[in-house]
């Protein structure tokens, strides 16, 4: 239903897609980039794969802490305001990254990345939710390109990283953490530009009940997708250059999971459209646990690019099925604080997944014990998600 206070805006898809630009920055660059920086940071300061995924661990930890604390500062200061400002304590963290190798010092500007991208993250999809509830026929395609912004991070990175380290050689990890936070701020300007303040109302609104018992096993399945994928993004590129890929094949293989971020609302239309409960979700999970399973079975440049585009596709519209799912099932009102929870159980389990697997790896000396084991987690949380049914319209009560 269409607000009277708060009109249709005249461009909803283009004030969607620069409010997508701060998952870009938090998200695709803040979080992900690491991945590609990740072997040369290794090798060069002497990291053993615990400590590499404690790094992640660490940056998960304040993306708990942020979606913990996302609806208060929401609340206090509004929608527009907390994505604009949690998006430039991102471009900070990022320079605090190309300063120092100290492991203290690196593990708190992760920590600082993690916990500005997960405020940026709810409010700028309780804001994309609320444009796109004005616009009912396309809201769902409207909120998946939202969830585009990830990817748009992930495939600008992939074609600057490899390549920088290419070009500077081996210790040159900072000298791309310098060109990823010149990428965020230009990334960042058209967000503080833009009047993204139509949904705003969300945060005036009175906090309003919010039960965990009705979606406890959905929460269990999203907690196990953020364990699972986590590993993937974490430790690909570090297997595909093991697995003897240059800057050019590390540079395709993490621009074609971005790329796969642009084509997910038009491929999971139909099913982000089905109010199934947790039936979307779960057919889109499995999908994604069969992407990170592909690399088990070979080294080919074929198969590992298959790899990235069945994960893409399939990771950046887990994230979209779960707003769906919140959209259906909840009035606007709770909207941040359900999507708060929802990103609570993923954080938690985004947390614990890398560092898990670093301990696994080093203790089994082979990264493929992290695939499978991040493939088996992905697909359990798949079952776990189907068995969620739909909720009534009042789950609050």
């Amino acid at each position: 239903m269409k607000s009277p206070d708060h009109p249709p805006p005249a461009h909803p898809a283009r004030l969607i897609l620069i409010l997508s630009l701060a998952p870009s920055v938090g998200l695709g660059i803040g979080r992900f980039a690491y991945s590609l920086v990740l072997p040369d940071m290794r090798d060069t300061l002497d990291w053993s794969y615990s400590a590499a995924g404690f790094m992640n661990t660490i940056n998960a930890a304040g993306y708990l802490a942020g979606a913990l604390l996302a609806s208060r500062i929401a609340r206090q200061f509004g929608l527009s305001a907390a994505v604009r400002w949690a998006t430039m304590v991102c471009v900070v963290s990022l320079a605090l990254c190309a300063i120092s190798g100290n492991f203290v010092a690196l593990s708190f500007a992760r920590l600082i990345v993690g916990f500005g991208a997960a405020i940026g993250f709810i409010a700028g999809a309780a804001l994309a939710a609320r444009i796109a509830q004005l616009q009912p026929p396309q809201a769902n395609f409207l909120l998946s390109l939202f969830y585009a912004g990830p990817g748009l991070g992930i495939l600008s990175s992939g074609l600057i990283a490899p390549f920088v380290l290419k070009a500077f050689g081996p210790g040159s990890w900072w000298i791309v953490w310098w060109a990823l936070t010149l990428l965020g701020i230009v990334m960042t300007i058209p967000v503080f530009l833009a009047p993204i303040e139509t949904g705003d109302s969300i945060a005036e609104a009175a906090p309003a009940k919010f039960a965990i018992a009705p979606i406890a096993i959905y929460l269990a399945g999203y907690f196990l997708f953020g364990a699972g994928y986590i590993a993937y993004m974490t430790f690909m590129i570090a297997y595909v250059r093991d697995a003897g890929g240059g800057a050019a094949a590390q540079s395709a293989f993490w621009c074609l999971i971005g790329f796969s971020a642009f084509v997910t609302p038009w491929v999971w239309r139909r099913v982000l459209a089905r109010d199934r409960g947790g039936g979307s979700t779960a057919i889109i999970l499995g999908v994604n646990a069969l992407g990170a399973a592909l690399p088990l079975f070979g080294h080919s440049a074929a198969l590992l690019s298959i790899s990235a585009l069945v994960f893409g596709v399939a990771f950046f519209a887990v994230v979209g099925s779960t707003t769906a799912f919140v959209r259906f099932n909840y009035p606007p009102a709770i909207w941040p604080t359900a999507i708060a929870a929802m990103t609570i159980a993923f954080g938690l389990g985004q947390t614990l997944g890398p560092f898990a697997v670093g301990v696994i790896t080093d203790a089994m000396g082979s990264l493929s014990y992290a695939l499978s084991v991040s493939a088996a987690t992905l697909a359990l949380g798949a079952i776990l998600s189907a068995f969620q049914g739909r909720l009534g319209r009042s789950p609050s009560t």
